[in-house]
């Protein structure tokens, strides 16, 4: 303190000293409001030096302000409420945006050779440009939407007043009309409500006037799938819109406020009608006089554009996603040509259509090596279900999954004449079955495969390794999910689509693999991109066991009745209690598969892979790739006659010979002949040989059991229809 008061005291002269008479004052010279004066002084400045030491963002810097520490906080929440609003907007509300269609526009698909296939989309058309409008056709939108447009902000609420009370006009603008169709979504709320205000203000803010108005006539809807008043005239009156008469406007912005309602193509009296109500507007509004509002007659139409085309197929709907990745953005139509072959496609219904499926489901793909998809069946009648089931059902592929188990094995250096176990598994939790009991000590894996042996398939699935077979699908391009160390999923028992079952044969026909199925050609890749980002290959010999296989399977084994005049190769697949059966395969340069099978996933009665599915694999495949199934036959020529007998070595293929519509077949083996056919689904062998006439009794009896079965369920049925039996739950 002494330090302090020396420095702070000020000198001053002493007072002089008097004498007194009787005593003496100790005191006479300390002055109390002097010292009260200095302390304050060296209170307050030591609160400055330690104010100094303070940060705003410190809460004692602002005591003692108050009234300034509330002001900040309400001026900076001003602030940032702004920026997050401005933030909003200009996520939400882009203006950009209102340049864009505010749906699809029309897209025509063609198929390879031009032939139309669908029409999808809104028919739209180019912007309007305000300035180029006549007068008559501005002014009768402005009538009947909003009067006031050139005068207010965004939102008006007189003229939501005079449509509260008089009913004509809107109570929304035309600036929260587009608002609303371009940014927001239909729904009634007050959310909502507010939301189409602020961005209306936004749109005044950043677009003059016409610019508002031109992106309002342009994306309108006017019913018929028409948006846009370009669209609108050209679809109605077959004009464009700077040639519009009084008439024809008054009509057309009539529609805005119900188009389907209005539409005068279906409900002309209607749209007549509310054209009155459009023309007393103009009246009102001081745009026409009542003379000239008596003489406007409600005119005529000419609607021209007519489309018969579907608006949807099965391939279409397939295609039409990647159609729109592939289309420009704007207003215009488009027409894209797709790798669909017409007449494949057509021999893809036939093939389908004549099928004996009773009320089981088909679907059939056909695509080229590269994957470029040619035809497409997704069901019987795309009519009554547009549910896809080469596309979008995912089933069981059954023994058609063994193709990644075989071909796993042969990548890890197995061959085709090595040999695995064929007998009975007796232990363990899982026990599959062999087709019709069948076993042996062992197999080589190439008559496994045709044989479609389900015990070899799991003991070379554990042999080889599930995490092989995995790895080998997944490189085919087979995305279903694998459970590692699953025995089961050696017969297929994970589900897929059709599609891309079909495509991972594919990229065996190809050896390039994976193969993405396309709806349209992709463009050609350069050699740079082919060697760095070019598909894989399976070494030769890998590839050609491969086939070896594939091909067995058709000329020997469970797909007989598939078997065409050229090579071929593919694989059957039956599930479970026969709930799918399938045949994918290939010959020539198409990959087909096909699917027969139940909604529900019941079990089909009597139809198994090797069966109709391959039948309809061999009726696709002959009439797809020709006569002679793909191969040119040599004409008949002059040769010398051979003086003799005919050898049998001068008759090709004497071992296996296809009978009537192929389901049947006559082979030579081991010096007997077996003549092999299906009675209701079940297949049946006839052996002819020294011993005479061999028929197999359990073939039989299992034929005569599922033919006893279908009377029965024919019965139940026809009782069904005739209300004397109740329907089975």
């Amino acid at each position: 303190m002494g330090v302090l008061d020396s420095i702070f005291r000020r000198r001053r002269a002493e007072p002089e000293v008097q004498g007194h008479r009787g005593f003496y004052s100790l005191h006479d010279g300390f002055d109390d409001d002097a010292w009260e004066a200095r302390w304050d002084d060296l209170d307050s400045a030591v609160a400055r030096k330690e104010k100094e030491r303070l940060h705003p963002w410190q809460r004692d810097y602002w005591r003692d302000r108050r009234k300034r520490w509330w002001a900040v906080r309400i001026v900076a929440g001003l602030i940032g409420l702004f920026i997050l609003l401005v933030g909003w907007l200009a996520i939400t509300a882009p203006l950009s945006k209102s340049l864009e269609p505010i749906a699809p526009p029309q897209i025509t698909l063609l198929a390879a050779d031009g032939t139309p296939i669908a029409r999808n989309g809104a028919i739209t058309d180019e912007p309007v440009d305000v300035s180029q409008l006549p007068p008559h056709v501005v002014e009768a939108f402005l009538a009947i939407e909003d009067r006031r447009f050139y005068d207010h902000w965004g939102v008006d609420p007189r003229g939501i007043a005079r449509a509260a009370f008089t009913g004509t006009g809107g109570g929304s603008t035309i600036t929260q009309q587009l608002a609303k169709f371009t940014f927001l979504t239909p729904e009634r709320t007050l959310t909502r409500k507010a939301r189409e205000a602020m961005i209306a203000f936004w749109l005044e803010a950043w677009l003059t006037k016409d610019e508002i108005l031109e992106r309002y006539l342009s994306n309108a809807y006017f019913g018929d799938n028409v948006y846009g008043l370009r669209a609108a005239s050209l679809h109605y009156f077959y004009r464009q819109p700077e040639n519009l008469r009084p008439n024809q406007a008054a009509m057309l912005a009539g529609l805005l406020q119900a188009p389907s309602a209005f539409a005068p193509t279906k409900h002309y009296d209607r749209a007549a009608k509310r054209m009155g109500l459009v023309v007393q507007s103009m009246v009102v509004a001081g745009y026409i006089t009542e003379g000239e509002a008596r003489a406007m007659r409600p005119p005529a139409l000419d609607v021209r554009m007519k489309s018969d085309l579907p608006t949807g197929t099965y391939f279409a709907d397939w295609a039409l996603p990647e159609a729109r990745e592939l289309s420009e953005t704007g207003y215009s139509r488009q027409t894209l040509t797709t790798t669909l072959d017409s007449r494949l496609q057509n021999i893809a219904r036939r093939v389908t259509s004549r099928a004996p499926l009773g009320g089981a489901q088909v679907a059939l793909v056909a695509m080229r090596p590269n994957g470029e998809v040619v035809a497409m069946i997704g069901g019987k009648d795309y009519e009554k279900s547009p549910f896809n089931r080469a596309t979008q059902a995912k089933r069981q592929p059954g023994s058609t999954f063994k193709l990644f188990v075989y071909l796993a094995a042969l990548r890890d250096g197995w061959e085709p004449g090595d040999r695995i176990d064929n007998t009975e598994i007796t232990q363990g939790s899982y026990r599959p079955k062999n087709s019709r009991g069948r076993y042996s000590e062992s197999l080589t894996l190439e008559d496994a495969f045709a044989q479609s042996s389900n015990v070899a398939a799991v003991r070379l699935l554990g042999e080889v390794g599930s995490d092989k077979v995995i790895e080998t699908a997944r490189d085919f391009g087979i995305t279903a999910p694998l459970a590692e160390g699953d025995p089961s999923m050696a017969l297929g028992t994970s589900t897929m689509t059709l599609l891309e079952l079909t495509a991972a044969y594919a990229g065996v026909a190809a050896n390039a693999y994976p193969v993405e199925p396309r709806a349209f050609a992709a463009p050609e890749q350069s050699w740079f991109e082919w060697l760095v980002d070019g598909p894989s290959t399976l070494p030769g010999s890998v590839h050609e066991d491969m086939q070896r296989l594939l091909r067995a399977a058709i000329n020997r084994g469970t797909g007989s009745a598939a078997m065409l005049s050229v090579a071929n190769f593919g694989k059957t697949g039956t599930t479970q209690d026969n709930r799918d059966a399938l045949f994918v395969g290939y010959a020539g340069d198409l990959v087909v598969g096909v699917w027969i099978g139940n909604d529900d996933n019941s079990p089909l009665n009597g139809i198994s892979g090797g069966g109709l599915p391959a039948r309809i694999w061999r009726d696709f495949m002959t009439q797809a790739l020709g006569s002679g199934a793909g191969g040119d036959r040599p004409g008949p020529r002059a040769s010398e006659d051979p003086g003799g007998p005919v050898e049998p070595l001068d008759v090709p293929n004497l071992d296996d010979i296809p009978l009537g519509d192929g389901n049947s077949r006559l082979r030579i083996r081991d010096g007997e002949a077996v003549f092999s056919t299906e009675i209701d689904g079940v297949p049946v062998d006839i052996r002819l040989g020294e011993e005479g006439v061999a028929i197999s009794e359990e073939a039989i009896e299992e034929a005569r059991r599922r033919a006893e079965e279908q009377r029965n369920e024919a019965v139940r049925r026809e009782l069904e229809r005739q209300g004397q039996l109740e329907p089975a739950n």
